[in-house]
Formats: C-alpha cells, structure tokens, sequence
C-alpha cells in the first residue's frame, strides 16, 4: 500500500461547506453542482488553505455518489462529476499539497433500520471510489462517518480499487457516541483493523475532540486525527481558541491536524502555527498489554485475552437472536461463538448479527462461507482456532476484514 510522501505531523485543510455558504451558496444547495457551477468560490477557499500551511486539500466530492447526486438528478454523471471536483482542487493546489478524495455518509441503513443491502453500500462506494483513483488522487479521506456499515463499505470500496492510503473519521458527542449509537473506539477497532491509515474524529465539538481521542491512543496502531468543528454554528470559536486546543489534541494522540464547519483559513492557519510549537518526542510511548486483544461489534469495543472462553457454540438457526441475547447473559468472559455451516446461515446471521454486542467468534470449516460471514458482520471478529482451514486464507480475512487470529 502507498504511503503518504509527508512527514507527521500533518496539517488538513478546514472547512468547505460553511465557506461556500459564506460565498452565496445556499443552504439546500448540492453542493457539488453549485461548486462546478461558480468554481471560483472553491479556487479562493482552497487556495486561502494552501497559503495558510495545509499539506493535504480535500476535494469537495463529499455527496459526489450515486445516492447524493440523484439529488441534483445527477446520479449517472459519478465519474464527471468526481473528475472534474478533483481537477478543480488539483488546480487550487498547484502542486503544493495532496489531493484527497472525499467520501462521506449516504444516509442508507441495513435491516431492520434501513432497507439498503451491505453490497449496495459497497456497490455505490465503489462506484465513486474508482472515479477518485481514475481522477489520480492522492488518498481518500472516508469522513463524517456515522454508521459502521457504511465505514466499512467505504474501506472495503476503497481498497478493492486502489492501494492509495484511505484515512477514516467518524463524528460523535460527548459521550464518543455517533448518532447511530456506536462507540467510537469500536470504530476505530474495526476500521485499523481493515487497512485504515489513519483513524479520527471529524465535525466535532472541539472539547470533545480532545477528550475521545484520549480514549483511542491507547488501541490505536495508526496515525490519529483531529479535525473538529469551529464551535457551534452561530457561536464558532476564533482562530486563536481553535489553535490553543492543539496542545491538548496532540498530548492525547493526534498526529494529523485540521478543522471542518466554522474552521477557516485563519483557523488553519492558527493550528499550523500551534503544531509547529508542539515538542512530539516529549510524549511518552504508549504502553499496551500484548494479552488484552481488541475486538468490537457492531458498537461496542470489547478486549478479549488469548485464552478466552467462548462457551458453547451458537447455530444459525430461527431462535439466533434468543440464542445470542441468551449467551451473553451467561458469558464468563464476554464473547461467545456462532457457526456458519451452509450458505442459508449466512441470512440468518445477517439479520440478526445487530444483536451482538460482546466479542465474536465466527466459526466455519467452508473458507468461502467464512468470508461472506465476515463480510456480513459490521465489527472485528476473531478466529479460536478450532478448525485447520488454510493459514494463507487466513491472513488474506485478516488483512481485508481485520479478522483476529488467536
């Protein structure tokens, strides 16, 4: 996989949206038609960033699938219109600074919330992911994110088509919760353990920001990033503010630095400043217990040990959710254990896998049934042992589905 040709740390860009509203587009806009309709306001904005210090410029291809486009009626014009978002940045940039490839939540849900199919994430993801690579971006910034399957979607959209690096941030409040109810450190559990180069939090209260990333640094393996929102709408923070926090985002592990609504040029410019001051070999290695192994589901991060007791396998039968509510009631040490042994298991086990909230072991002695398991399960789950399938095979799951191997 490429790496980014930067040094960390790393200085982001700020916000694009609430400076576009500033420069007359309105509220309901589609933003990515309104942008290649008046390019100019884009030019001025991300031009002001590469002047104020920013090493990487997000192209505005934040709604530029499929779902967001239909919007504008735009739906089958993916490729056009990511190719000429990115031209646009490539422009601003002038050879200065990295260009991402946006990508942001659609809005879809899978059973019984929402009606979408996970291989429609994927399908629509892809879709505009291979318009990024084919524009020549740099990376892809996976942002905003409020749903694990549409994370994951993303990643796994992302890296079927590129081996460019693919950052992911989440937003969440003050609790480290997004609105769908997952925790962010589960997240980041799943999204590290997928390929993600870069984990963090975006479009967040700036206090906020400082507090949950200290909750990840001591699971995380990848970069962290902080880009937090200005303050509130109505009620943004100065520059000056802004810039004071950086301190704090860095002592608690960040490494990667921007702003998103409110954040301006003078914002970005202030927190370049404030990363330039900060001393990063004075924070100490963070320690970790090479016996306490992260998994998450769906929402919750769970830690599990080497040894861990899985209890007595589930089946994928009618009674699944029962028998899943059942087993983590009486589970001594938070995981239990579920078996996918032919291929009617499998939707069995999609429509009910939302009920799992302790560590899961996915059992199957069909390397091919295991995998769509995976595919299907919206968090990390881990592998005991128990059956010899084929150690490549193996390493291939937990490369690409972040599968632990006990």
């Amino acid at each position: 996989m490429d790496t980014i040709p930067l040094s960390l740390p790393i200085v982001m860009d700020g916000a694009t949206g609430t400076e576009l509203m500033a420069r007359g587009m309105p509220r309901d806009a589609v933003t990515e038609q309104w942008v290649l309709e008046h390019p100019e306001a884009l030019l001025e904005i991300q031009r002001a960033y590469v002047r104020a210090g920013s090493q990487i410029l997000l192209a505005p291809t934040f709604g530029a699938n499929r779902v967001g486009l239909s919007r504008c009626g735009a739906f089958h014009q993916v490729e056009d219109y990511n190719r000429r978002l990115v031209e646009l940045t490539r422009q601003a940039a002038e050879g200065k600074c990295l260009v991402a490839g946006d990508l942001a939540p659609m809005g879809l849900s899978l059973p019984p919330f929402g009606e979408s199919s996970f291989e429609e994430m994927v399908a629509v993801y892809t879709e505009q992911a291979a318009a990024l690579a084919g524009a020549g971006v740099d990376l892809f910034v996976i942002e905003t994110m409020t749903t694990m399957a549409e994370a994951r979607a993303a990643v796994l959209a992302c890296r079927s088509v590129s081996d460019k690096p693919v950052w992911v941030s989440f937003t969440c409040d003050e609790e480290g919760r997004t609105p769908s109810g997952t925790d962010v450190l589960a997240a980041l559990i799943v999204m590290q353990g997928m390929g993600a180069s870069a984990f963090g939090l975006n479009c967040t209260d700036p206090a906020v920001t400082a507090e949950q990333l200290a909750r990840l640094t001591p699971y995380a393996t990848v970069p962290l990033l902080a880009k937090p929102n200005a303050g509130a709408p109505g009620a943004y923070c100065t520059p000056a503010e802004l810039a004071a926090l950086v301190p704090a985002y860095a002592k608690a592990g960040a490494r990667i630095f921007g702003g998103c609504c409110g954040a301006g040029p003078d914002h970005l410019a202030a927190v370049k400043g404030a990363v330039e001051q900060v001393d990063f070999s004075s924070f100490p290695p963070v320690e970790r217990d090479p016996d306490v192994i992260p998994c998450a589901s769906e929402k919750e991060a769970r830690f599990i040990t080497p040894d861990v007791d899985v209890g007595e396998m589930i089946e994928c039968t009618p009674d699944l959710m029962e028998d899943i509510l059942m087993a983590e009631e009486v589970s001594p040490q938070g995981a239990l254990k579920i078996a996918i042994l032919e291929e009617d298991d499998l939707d069995i086990f999609a429509e009910n896998q939302y009920v799992v909230k302790d560590a899961l072991c996915l059992f199957s002695d069909v390397p091919e049934l295991l995998e769509k398991a995976l595919r299907i399960y919206q968090g990390r789950a881990f592998w005991d042992g128990t059956e010899d399938l084929e150690e490549d095979f193996l390493r291939e799951m937990a490369k690409k589905y972040g599968l632990v191997l006990l």
